[in-house]
């Protein structure tokens, strides 16, 4: 044949089974989230044994804590534009890499100075981590399936926080705190080494630039054998967008609306979740119940979660990702309404906390897979990314906010009237952008 074939690298896995290499990226998504569940957790696990061994108050932990969320932030928004000029690949190693190596040093931390400053060091790692995974997964994924395996990688996420409190606790127990910190370090700098090995670059990345061409045709030709060859011309079917600042892009015309209200949507999620997260098991507690029935509501709202970010994704690729995530949000709406309305008791919380973990920690990788697919390729990093840096402000906002509620006394039941409100208007914010990208859609139709 003498005619030139045309790969379309936005599309040429669609039609196609998934194959052992998908499957293997989708694995190593899974294990990074889960190695980065862990150190995101780990200052919660130490902080009884921390308060024992340097004799600091409580309300002393406080800079410490908001340290690692600043960082997660700072690394969420500084990390997008790099994956989308450098490539996925080297910014997802290079914060694996970074954060395991400041956690390792983290253990050596002298004071809660040193170790306040060397956390918010290894959230700028961690920050940096979960966006770019997602994005990468979501590239190599078919579209029929995009949502649900961009979702439901973090589960692993969940996975590594639950298995890290069990393992914080032999190694609490047996070597000291620092030992928390030493393993946090450790694996994921192992873990570097498997990604360096065995993770591809996406190749709608690769498409981009003309030097990537021959490494794009192997990786092509490891997916489907055959399918290129030295002739073989690479595209994008995807929308081009001529703005070289990847973050000016999120605020072009056809994506500046959808931004503000993805940015709103995680902003109420991560807002909602860190509240409950954060101060659950106090508020089950000081309502009558047991601190072992707090611990076990607790976990009842971390399971619902495992849950529901798994089945996110499958809402979301059969009945559509706007009617999905809004669905999923006014179910917590509800749930938390109903739960106001009721007095609190094991009978009563277990199953509606566990719906309530299952709606409201859904939310926030729906939004990620939102955002995945939103964006273009060129600024598809950055738009993840910038969305997640924003959606961490609110998880900082949400956990500050239920410390301000219990200061004031504010009732289990006050809580749980007042968090539909945020709830709602993250609905609408949902709604808001999808009637937007009709109406745009609709537009530039009649005008083609």
């Amino acid at each position: 044949m003498s005619s030139q074939q045309r790969v379309d690298v936005s599309t040429f896995l669609d039609e196609r089974p998934v194959s052992l290499r998908q499957w293997l990226i989708i694995f190593l998504g899974f294990i990074t989230l889960a190695v980065d569940g862990f150190d995101v957790t780990a200052m919660g696990f130490i902080a009884p044994a921390l308060i024992d061994d340097w004799q600091v108050a409580r309300h002393d932990l406080g800079p410490l804590m908001m340290s690692g969320l600043f960082g997660l932030a700072a690394g969420s928004m500084i990390s997008g534009p790099l994956a989308d000029r450098f490539g996925r690949k080297i910014v997802i190693v290079g914060s694996v890499a970074f954060f395991g190596l400041a956690s390792l040093i983290s253990a050596w931390a002298w004071d809660l100075h040193s170790l306040t400053v060397l956390r918010f060091i290894t959230g700028i790692g961690l920050g940096a981590a979960m966006p770019n995974i997602t994005t990468l997964i979501a590239e190599f994924a078919p579209k029929r399936c995009r949502s649900h395996m961009s979702t439901a990688i973090h589960c692993g996420f969940n996975t590594g926080a639950a298995l890290g409190g069990l393992a914080s606790d032999y190694l609490i127990n047996f070597f000291g705190w620092r030992a928390v910190l030493v393993a946090g370090g450790i694996l994921p700098i192992c873990l570097t080494f498997i990604l360096i090995l065995l993770l591809p670059e996406s190749a709608r990345f690769l498409a981009q630039h003309q030097r990537y061409q021959e490494r794009l045709r192997t990786m092509v030709n490891g997916f489907v054998a055959g399918l290129a060859d030295s002739r073989t011309v690479f595209f994008n079917s995807e929308q081009q967008i001529n703005e070289k600042s990847a973050v000016k892009s999120l605020f072009l015309p056809a994506y500046g609306f959808g931004t503000l209200m993805i940015w709103l949507t995680l902003f109420i999620g991560l807002f909602s979740v860190y509240l409950l997260a954060s101060w659950l098991p106090l508020l089950a507690r000081d309502s009558g119940l047991t601190i072992s029935q707090a611990v076990v509501i607790g976990a009842m709202f971390q399971m619902g979660g495992m849950v529901g970010n798994f089945c996110m994704g499958l809402a979301m690729d059969k009945w559509g990702q706007h009617r999905a995530i809004a669905m999923t949000i006014l179910g917590g709406a509800i749930g938390a309404g109903v739960l106001a309305l009721n007095e609190p008791s094991m009978a009563v919380l277990c199953p509606l906390v566990l719906v309530l973990g299952f709606t409201i920690n859904g939310i926030n990788p729906g939004c990620y897979a939102l955002a995945a697919q939103f964006y273009p390729t060129r600024m598809r990093a950055t738009g993840v990314s910038w969305a997640t840096g924003i959606g961490r402000f609110g998880a900082i906002t949400g956990a500050g906010i239920g410390a301000m509620m219990l200061s004031a006394n504010w009732s289990f039941n006050q809580v749980f009237m007042f968090l539909p409100i945020p709830l709602l208007v993250g609905v609408w914010a949902v709604c808001a952008k999808r009637r937007h990208g009709l109406r745009v859609n609709a537009e530039q139709s009649s005008g083609g």
